[in-house]
């Protein structure tokens, strides 16, 4: 599998069909577990029609962790190549300010971690790219 990242604007925001949202709150990244999975992920999600990559990342961050007040900052386009296909997303940093009652949705818990974990990701190959990345803006 190969990640690669790419400046806005180098790829269509159209081709974008994923958003995914690496997110602090209260000097802690926010990590989520689906109820029917047993793996921690990043929030994130597929873009609905018509939604702009802005409204997805909004939205699948209020859905996956109750977050109502935030400040988001679009980072890359990212690629993922199966050796088959490739997808396009857009990576955002997100910094919450309030966290809500979770709505009703497939997340199962919403937990605090000083750091990305090692183990148990359900996206092994991916995420620790997307997390790298975000750092590295933060650091600049």
């Amino acid at each position: 599998m190969d990640i690669g990242f790419y400046t806005i604007g180098e790829i269509r925001d159209e081709d974008c069909v994923f958003v995914v949202m690496v997110s602090r709150h209260n000097n802690k990244w926010l990590i989520i577990k689906h109820k029917e999975r047993r793996t921690w992920e990043i929030p994130g999600g597929h873009r609905e029609s018509l939604e702009t990559l802005d409204q997805a990342a909004r939205r699948e961050l209020f859905e996956e962790t109750g977050a109502e007040e935030l400040e988001l900052f679009p980072i890359s386009i990212y690629s993922v190549y199966n050796g088959r296909d490739i997808s396009f997303g857009m990576l955002f940093y997100a910094e919450v300010a309030k966290i809500g009652k979770l709505p009703d949705s497939e997340i199962g818990e919403i937990k605090l971690m000083d750091n990305l974990p090692q183990a148990n990701l359900t996206y092994p190959q991916i995420y620790p790219s997307l997390f790298k990345k975000v750092i590295e803006y933060l650091q600049e």
